[in-house]
């Protein structure tokens, strides 16, 4: 459904290290730097995906703090990587992981709020696999 989507940053240096290491494990990764030169507006973007294409941007600006961005995951040893890569990045744990049968009996998620306070989450929706 959505194509991509970016969020405003206070600090786009502390963010892009909090996102390199976060993402990480979910296997997305810094894949397009647009700079102020190419702007030509002085505005700065970073865009995370695969090499193909990134779909999550970040620009340095007034943070909106509060919006929920969920990353889907292969599986839940991905989500158990990337909540703790996002800790040690310097994210705030806002929900361990762990199955939230509340919305479905697989829905295996881990949320953290990164450096301006916006819920970052991982999530698979499939079975555990033995």
């Amino acid at each position: 459904m959505l194509d991509h989507i970016g969020i405003k940053c206070s600090d786009l240096s502390r963010s892009r290290s909090f996102y390199d290491n976060a993402l990480a494990p979910l296997g997305f990764a810094l894949s397009m730097h647009v700079t102020r030169e190419m702007t030509g507006d002085g505005t700065e973007h970073l865009g995370y995906g695969t090499k193909e294409q990134p779909f999550f941007w970040l620009s340095q600006g007034k943070s909106q703090v509060g919006v929920h961005i969920a990353f889907s995951a292969a599986d839940r040893k991905a989500i158990d990587a990337f909540y703790k890569a996002a800790l040690a990045a310097g994210g705030k744990d806002n929900g361990a992981p762990g199955l939230r049968p509340h919305y479905h009996p697989n829905y295996y998620g881990a949320f953290v709020l990164d450096p301006d306070g916006n819920n970052v989450e991982a999530v698979c929706h499939r079975p555990e696999t033995v």
